[in-house]
């Protein structure tokens, strides 16, 4: 698979942006080449357009299948597997934030909760203690209004969206 110069371009600065998120580049790249492609590829043709080793593949695209942004499929007469992104934009960025949310937001406020109820009964400082309260109270706030929001019709989020700058232009500045 010849990639074009814009296409090489995209692949390298998804893969540098994967690494800012903490996804390895090897697998960013295989996920952007993968979003990219009209049909699925199979590993080896992954290997050969990316210049990868084929374990470094493998290894991605497990990675990349236990995130739910790429999944499997086979053609018949074929025993390779083929391998293809989530195509839907929308779908993705669910995806991709759900997954988040997951991986890091719950945790987190599950050892906030945890380290809130701790120090109410120890020698930690009151002021500090406010604080914990804080964090742990804005962060279930982001955490409740994402569920509301995702349990809404995808029709409705799409509204909200694009009624949010809309409103932007009616609310007073900050200053």
């Amino acid at each position: 698979m010849q990639l074009s110069a814009a296409t090489q371009d995209f692949i390298l600065h998804w893969g540098e942006m994967g690494t800012k998120w903490g996804v390895n580049r090897s697998v960013a790249q295989i996920h952007a080449l993968l979003h990219l492609s009209p049909k699925p590829l199979a590993a080896d043709e992954i290997c050969k357009a990316l210049n990868l080793a084929r374990s470094n593949v493998s290894t991605g695209l497990k990675e990349l299948q236990a995130w739910k942004l790429v999944s499997v499929s086979r053609d018949l007469g074929d025993r390779r597997d083929k391998f293809h992104s989530v195509r839907d934009m929308f779908e993705l960025a669910h995806v991709v934030i759900e997954g988040r949310r997951n991986r890091e937001f719950a945790p987190t406020i599950a050892a906030l909760e945890r380290v809130a109820a701790d120090a109410k009964d120890d020698t930690t400082p009151a002021h500090i203690k406010e604080r914990m309260a804080e964090t742990l109270q804005t962060m279930q706030m982001f955490d409740a209004w994402y569920m509301d929001v995702a349990r809404l019709p995808r029709s409705v989020q799409m509204a909200a969206l694009k009624l949010g700058a809309r409103i932007a232009r009616f609310l007073p500045k900050s200053s």
